[in-house]
């Protein structure tokens, strides 16, 4: 782990190549997947056994550690799978693990007690008090949301929990590990690691009679800029970070290798105190620039979320500004030929090529591949190769497919010397060499000695017997030279220290011996700690290892065994927004009525609504979010944050659906933190629904009916109009019913909060009334209508009908069809 005022280079690596440009570049840790099944990136290359194994020795070499995600949520079929797999990454030679699931969480912790354990930033903790409760579970760091500030890192970093921070790259729209979009439209899950970016796509912003509304450009509302916090590091090295994560799991070796390498130079000015002078500091960031990035932002470290973070206009790669097209032309037409042999006919293809002449305000590299793109017409744009290295203030003429219109902007997109970088680390036996201190001993009549050490190793190899000269003696400098040659092998001389008696004689051939044996050694020494980890990592526990490790969590906790518990009559729940929906709620059979508590702040409710906690709870929510928690009542907790306020006040806590839980072991561990129930959810299929149903000692609640919450984002979407006042509470843009319409044309509700935040809901409402026969049977006792956005009349329209189908199930009939133009979400589909 990083030590204080270190701050740990965490890159990213999607396979073998990315991996070792990773390291060429000077990453002190790379996060990775091995295999393709259980991390949030499953569409990445990943690594085998073998390919991970040889990659946990190069960086072991090199000083280096290695994390392996398995960052996704867990279905309790696959929780065997999941233990093999961190056993065997383990043993290849994993350094850590980064676990979203607290289900598996908690199997590893019992399992392999030794096995260091990294909390996902996909586990949303975002506050001091979340960050707390990871620290009793064990974990030894925890990766933080991505929209904190500094303040609120420095004051979560006086728990004294390692912190990991986003530090560069792809920023997601929605607070991380809550997203629904993708799972709910593509049935590609992000919770799964098969995100399919939907929020990159353009989207328009409708008013109720379907009319565009956004302000003119900006198409893209859900399409953040690439985060850029190269300018804070000593900020967030003083607030506490110990760990500055590069995104990037699915980039290109190239990426890896420029991004890496800038925040190398960067960090490592930082560390010594000192500052990059301007042509230095103009070097990194223009490296930054010429990695893919969708225009930079640093909103969130510093605060904010406004405009200034949103890329609306395109999601594709920017690169840097480099110059612009001064003039451009068509050459004259050429003819292709083709075929003709054997008989066949020979067809003739006419093309035309062009030249355009770029006036540069930027340096080029040969190789590097510029865009060309008008500015009346974006979408026009082309691409085209440097064909020399040329200064700024240099005009080049370039070949391109078409001719573009003068004035047309020139951006480097991709680097050929970071391209050309990354392939030489690829391909070399040694990425990066580790830099060692020596020592030589040569002292007459006794054997010749070398000593290597290195951070965390070291080690030494005697050889002959050193005498006396017999022609001319062996110098200091001569020692220096040939212990030095080190050549391809994996460290790097720093120092000598050299003790040697005058007049020593001896064979260059015999010192290489030692210095190669004594190079053998260290080698040896900084492997070995991996190598026995054989003999004292227990295997994969059996199932009913497991259960009766449950079992004992269990009892320690006081969880009563489910077949103990007194079961809970069915009903029909309510999450509305006012309090006549509330009372419509009511007078229509709902037992239990949730409302946010931003909501609850406002109108006259009646009496019993329960509150229903936000997903996200920063420092800054806490005055307003903690004192609905109150001890002997119910709240509806939507993070570990509000989990563990509400077992310090002994409050009857239900664990929403964002609290995702897949598996018996993260049921378990939720009923454990003090959850009197649990809300499944909805990425879950009938029969998954109905097992965790079944095993559950609390009760179990399942939303059945309404639109299904797809996003929570920081940015308020509303922005996209043009219109902001800088007053959420006074906005008079939150009191329209607006939309998102896709590409496909459907319509999804969003809907702005009086704190900022938005939340978009899924395009098409679910309808699971028809299965609440088998759900009713399995166990679930509390089926939701979530009627948010619904008014009183349709509030209870969507009461009555759980209330028909639980009475229906109850005297053992069928209950209705599904409602026309309703989808039964995941409940015959699984996600990806």
């Amino acid at each position: 782990m990083a030590h204080k005022n270190v701050i740990e280079l965490l890159a990213p690596a999607g396979g073998p190549e990315p991996f070792n440009a990773a390291l060429a570049a000077g990453a002190d840790a790379i996060y990775c997947g091995l295999g393709n099944d259980f991390n949030a990136r499953r569409s990445a290359k990943n690594f085998t056994e073998e390919t991970f194994a040889e990659a946990c020795r190069r960086a072991h070499l090199a000083g280096a550690r290695v994390y392996v995600t398995v960052n996704v949520a867990i279905a309790t079929r696959e929780i065997s799978r999941v233990l093999d797999l961190v056993r065997r990454a383990w043993l290849l030679g994993a350094d850590a693990f980064i676990i979203q699931d607290w289900g598996l969480f908690g199997e590893i912790r019992r399992a392999w007690p030794q096995i260091e354990t990294h909390v996902s930033t996909q586990a949303n903790i975002h506050d001091a008090r979340g960050t707390a409760w990871c620290r009793q579970m064990g974990a030894d760091r925890v990766t933080l949301s991505r929209e904190l500030s500094l303040k609120e890192i420095s004051r979560i970093a006086e728990e004294g929990v390692e912190l990991e921070c986003f530090g560069h790259g792809a920023l997601c729209f929605c607070y991380s590990g809550v997203c629904m979009m993708s799972s709910l439209a593509t049935g590609r899950s992000a919770n799964r690691g098969l995100c399919a970016q939907p929020c990159r796509l353009p989207h328009d912003l409708v008013d109720e009679e379907g009319n565009v509304v956004e302000a003119l450009g900006n198409t893209r509302p859900l399409c953040p800029k690439d985060y850029c916090t190269v300018d804070h590091l000593q900020e967030m090295i003083d607030a506490g970070v110990g760990s500055l994560k590069v995104e990037g799991r699915m980039k290109a070796p190239d990426y890896v290798y420029n991004v890496v390498g800038a925040y190398r130079e960067a960090i490592d000015a930082t560390l010594t105190g000192r500052q990059l002078d301007a042509a230095e500091d103009l070097a990194v960031h223009r490296r930054l620039k010429r990695a893919f990035n969708r225009d930079f932002t640093d909103a969130y470290l510093m605060g904010t979320s406004g405009d200034e973070m949103m890329s609306y206009d395109r999601s594709n790669n920017r690169g840097e500004v480099v110059g612009t097209v001064a003039s451009s032309r068509a050459l004259e037409d050429r003819v292709a030929r083709r075929g003709g042999g054997n008989g066949g006919r020979t067809r003739t293809r006419r093309y035309t090529q062009a030249e355009a002449v770029i006036s540069l305000t930027e340096p080029v590299e040969k190789g590097d591949l510029l865009e060309l793109r008008p500015v009346d017409d974006p979408s026009q744009f082309l691409t085209v190769h440097a064909e020399a290295d040329a200064p700024a203030g240099a005009t080049i003429t370039c070949l391109a497919s078409r001719p573009v219109p003068a004035g047309s902007i020139v951006s480097v997109i991709r680097s050929q010397n970071a391209i050309d970088a990354a392939a030489r680390a690829a391909a070399a036996d040694v990425s990066r060499r580790r830099p060692v201190t020596v020592r030589v001993v040569a002292r007459l009549g006794q054997p010749f000695r070398v000593e290597l050490a290195c951070a965390d190793g070291e080690a030494a190899a005697e050889g002959f017997v050193v005498e006396a000269a017999r022609t001319r003696p062996v110098s200091e400098e001569d020692l220096v030279e040939h212990v030095g040659r080190m050549g391809g092998g994996p460290f790097e001389p720093v120092s000598f220290d050299v003790e040697m008696d005058e007049g020593c004689g001896m064979g260059f051939s015999a010192v290489h011996k030692v210095r190669a044996q004594a190079v053998k050694s260290l080698v040896e020494a900084l492997l070995a700690p991996y190598g026995e980890r054989q003999a004292t990592t227990a295997p994969v526990p059996s199932e009913q290892l497991r259960e009766e490790r449950r079992e004992a969590v269990r009892v320690e906790a006081g969880v009563p065994a489910a077949a103990d518990v007194e079961p809970v009559e069915p009903c029909a729940c309510a999450l509305v927004a006012d309090p006549e929906c509330a009372r419509a709620a009511l007078e229509a059979g709902a037992g239990r009525v949730y409302a946010t508590v931003d909501d609850l702040a406002r109108g006259d409710w009646p009496e019993g609504v329960i509150p229903w906690l936000d997903e996200v709870c920063r420092e800054a929510d806490h005055a307003r979010l903690d004192p609905w928690v109150r001890q002997g009542e119910p709240v509806a907790v939507g993070n570990i944050s509000e989990l563990a306020l509400a077992a310090e006040r002994d409050a009857a806590a239900e664990v929403r659906p964002c609290i995702p839980v897949h598996n018996k072991s993260a049921l378990l561990a939720m009923e454990a933190a003090g959850a009197k129930a649990v809300w499944l959810s909805c990425e879950l299929t009938l029969e998954e629904a109905c097992e965790l149903a079944r095993a559950a000692s609390v009760p179990v609640g399942l939303s059945v009916l309404g639109r299904e919450r797809a996003m929570t984002s920081e940015h308020c979407v509303l922005q996209a109009l043009g219109r902001c006042v800088h007053n959420c509470e006074k906005c008079p843009q939150r009191a329209r019913r607006l939309s998102l319409k896709d590409i496909d044309g459907n319509l999804l509700p969003v809907r702005t909060d009086v704190n900022g935040r938005s939340r978009i809901w899924a395009a098409h409402p679910l309808d699971a009334t028809p299965q609440a026969d088998q759900l009713v049977e399995a166990g679930v006792r509390w089926l939701l209508a979530d009627c948010t956005l619904l008014g009183p009349k349709e509030t209870t329209f969507a009461v009555e009908r759980v209330c028909r189908a639980i009475a229906a199930a109850k005297a053992g009939r069928r209950p209705a069809a599904r409602l026309a133009g309703a989808t039964s979400g995941h409940l015959f589909a699984g996600i990806g």
